[in-house]
């Protein structure tokens, strides 16, 4: 039987660009549990107050919620607990590095199918001032204003 190779966006992160500027970003393993896939499959998760820590050399990002599977029973485990991401020990220690400097952040970006693995796109971030925030919604406003122009010219 043939696996399918494609990917399928789970979730997306949309505070995240509202609220940071993404510098890079880089496509990390999770390790989860069966029920927690299971329930990842039916697109029960929440990334939005999600971030992500160094300890001890290892990657773990908190404050991300997956909604426990409904027929899994004792198998449940804690909606909010702490779950590794998998990268090589030398990226790891490359965004130590940089997280340390001040103002940059770990952010998770998105979730997603990768075949059968599930992957986390994990963005290196600045955070944005209330004056950037305000900019890009002007920009987005006059885009959409602009497009909108030309989509009744057109008529």
């Amino acid at each position: 039987m043939a696996k399918n190779k494609g990917s399928a966006t789970i979730a997306q992160n949309k505070k995240a660009t509202h609220d940071y500027f993404v510098i890079e970003s880089f496509e990390t393993g999770i390790e989860l549990c069966g029920t927690e896939v299971k329930s990842l499959r039916q697109g029960r998760v929440n990334l939005k107050d999600a971030w992500c820590t160094i300890e001890d050399g290892e990657l773990w990002v908190k404050g991300m919620h997956i909604s426990p599977y409904e027929q899994g029973n004792i198998f449940n485990r804690d909606p909010m607990r702490v779950r590794r991401l998998l990268m090589h020990k030398r990226e790891i220690m490359r965004l130590f590095g940089t997280v340390r400097q001040e103002g940059y952040s770990l952010i998770p970006l998105s979730l997603y199918f990768k075949g059968s693995r599930v992957k986390l796109k994990l963005g290196l971030c600045k955070g944005k001032k209330l004056y950037d925030k305000r900019n890009d919604m002007a920009e987005k406003s006059a885009k959409r204003d602009i497009e909108r122009a030309i989509k009744e010219k057109n008529r």
